[in-house]
């Protein structure tokens, strides 16, 4: 399995909008979970957004209301679009797919950076 990951758009100061997406080598269709990680310097990588097969979605707290997770099984993409950004969102951001039973795959880091 291998990813495609993207960033719309480069450096953004607080308040900005992003976007990031990734292409997945395979129908994602089946895939059960499909997910966007974190990882700030001297922090655990944390779960950011999650989408599921049957398109529920579930957010950190911390970007609950900013973020969106969405899915577009026709191009086997998942995007993360993230609005009113803060500086604590700087963070490598990973792709990531779980599916049962193979266990995790993970995308490259995509660096974001949001700095005045």
């Amino acid at each position: 399995l291998r990813f495609s990951c993207r960033l719309w758009g480069g450096l953004v100061q607080p308040g900005g909008s992003l976007g990031l997406s990734c292409a997945v080598s395979r129908s994602i269709f089946s895939i059960n979970a499909l997910n966007w990680y974190r990882q700030a310097p001297g922090n655990e990588r944390e779960l950011v957004a999650a989408i599921t097969r049957s398109g529920t979605t579930r957010y950190a707290d911390s970007v609950k209301g900013r973020f969106t997770i969405s899915r577009d099984n026709a191009k086997n993409t998942v995007y993360l679009q993230m609005n009113s950004l803060k500086p604590e969102d700087t963070a490598v951001y990973y792709c990531n797919a779980f599916i049962i039973p193979s266990g995790d795959y993970w995308g490259e880091g995509t660096q974001v950076t949001v700095s005045s």
